[in-house]
């Protein structure tokens, strides 16, 4: 079995003894991602392999199915 080291490195030991809270919000670094404007709900149909897929992509990218689909679409809009 592998030991750990007991000496932490720099950043982790400034992370555990702060609330980083503050400091990004008045660094202003943190930035919304989802603008606050109205949106429409819709529906669609897909056939189980393609939700499959998504899912899939989305795992891998941390998110869920839905916004994977949001992701694409906005993403490949223009192509069409």
């Amino acid at each position: 079995m592998k030991k750990i080291s007991k000496k932490k490195d720099k950043q982790v030991q400034e992370f555990e003894k702060r609330d980083l809270g503050k400091d990004i919000l008045h660094s202003r670094a943190a930035v919304t991602i989802r603008p606050k404007t109205r949106q429409m709900s819709t529906s669609i149909l897909l056939d189980p392999a393609t939700i499959d897929r998504l899912k899939d992509k989305a795992t891998r990218r941390g998110i869920g199915y839905q916004t994977m689909l949001k992701i694409i679409v906005h993403e490949h809009l223009n192509e069409y």
